[in-house]
């Protein structure tokens, strides 16, 4: 039998290890991480691409955006590491007046959430703002200068640590096989290195959340969905600072980072294996057309075969995050679905239940939009029309 966690956190990549160190935060001692990776960034975090934006079209993820940021702000002095948040600015290009109507009732909703910066742009200042696309077709944007670029294996690294400092220990390769419930509560974890008594479960498992939740069938419904990356040769065509440049019509989007461009594109057909993580061969060509027909600067450039690579998003049925307490067990809580989102919004995550677990209710937001209930109750999110 493994040490007793009296708050065991299911899942050591950033929305966990932002749970821990925010329940340290708060006082809260024996908190026990474990991890099926055999150390940290293997799982999700360790692939994602590092952007950050509050350009969302539904009120809950600008305000969780909104308070990420200024946790951001904030990060180094907390943790004593620099979350690698850079205002390169995101700039969504509509090719058509239908996207840029999308674009529009996206914007609205950001302004009226607080983002007051992001505005509506014309194709003249698209150019200056990206010299590298290609104008042809476009019909204006929008652009938010405040979002931009993390580090998100540096986030990982600042809560963990301080997270350590705090008390929390962390457990790398052990694998959680089951929840187990007695009298209607959690009362240890079934795990690869033995039984594991416990207080309290958070579930931040990332994409392999939804197969741990035995405790009611249909009550966590997350499935992992494949996302690809193509990275270039490393090349000096594009400026490092260059905005995260999205194209509303397709979906396609790219940003640089350590001197090569990744390209981007989520329309690709889902593997037999829902947990396959490899590239498929025949995505990359049509991306790289893709990105030579967008940023005609990029027609010579190579892409490195060897270093594109796939990472699963955490996917919930309405794209929005499940944060809270479960419906049929109170000391079991929910950090999952965050669909795509999660590294993002960790610092925002990681508080927001904090505050669920010790006092009751989240203070700093109306999570209520991201309540685990709203499946049963038919009350699902609109699904967001944005990436």
């Amino acid at each position: 039998m493994m040490n007793r966690g009296a708050v065991a956190v299911i899942g050591g990549g950033v929305v966990g290890a932002s749970v821990a160190y925010h329940l340290a935060l708060r006082g809260v001692r024996d908190i026990l991480i474990l991890d099926r990776g055999d150390g940290p960034g293997t799982g999700s975090t360790g692939k994602a691409t590092g952007g950050f934006r509050a350009q969302f079209d539904t009120p809950i993820n600008v305000q969780l955006s909104l308070l990420a940021r200024e946790k951001l702000r904030t990060f180094a002095d907390e943790t004593g590491v620099d979350p690698g948040y850079v205002q390169a600015g995101y700039l969504w290009i509509a090719g058509s007046d239908e996207n840029l109507v999308t674009l529009r009732h996206a914007l609205q909703v950001q302004q009226a959430a607080g983002l007051d910066e992001a505005e509506e742009i014309g194709v003249e200042r698209i150019g200056r703002i990206n010299p590298a696309v290609s104008l042809a077709g476009v019909v204006g944007a929008t652009w938010c200068p405040t979002d931009g670029f993390i580090r998100p294996m540096e986030i990982l690294r600042g809560y963990l640590a301080a997270a350590e400092r705090l008390g929390v220990k962390v457990r790398w390769g052990v694998d959680v096989n089951d929840i187990v419930i007695t009298r209607g509560r959690v009362s240890r974890l079934d795990t690869s290195q033995g039984l594991i008594p416990t207080d309290t479960v958070v579930n931040a498992a990332g994409a392999w959340a939804g197969t741990l939740n035995r405790v009611a069938p249909g009550e966590l419904p997350v499935v992992p969905l494949r996302r690809q990356v193509a990275l270039s040769v490393p090349a000096d065509v594009l400026p490092e600072r260059m905005p995260m440049t999205i194209f509303a019509e397709n979906g396609f989007h790219l940003r640089v980072r350590d001197g090569r461009v990744l390209l981007l594109w989520p329309s690709q057909p889902a593997p037999d294996d829902a947990f396959d993580s490899s590239v498929d061969e025949s995505w990359i060509p049509a991306v790289t057309e893709l990105a030579r027909t967008h940023v005609p600067a990029l027609g010579n450039v190579m892409i490195d075969r060897e270093a594109c690579y796939a990472g699963l998003y955490e996917m919930s049925p309405d794209n929005h995050a499940i944060l809270g307490r479960s419906p049929s067990c109170d000391n079991l809580y929910f950090a999952n679905g965050s669909s795509g989102h999660g590294v993002m919004h960790s610092p925002a995550l990681g508080q927001l239940l904090a505050e669920i677990i010790c006092d009751g209710a989240a203070s700093t937001l109306d999570v209520t939009a991201l309540r685990p209930t709203r499946f049963a109750e038919g009350a699902l999110n609109a699904k967001p029309a944005l990436l």
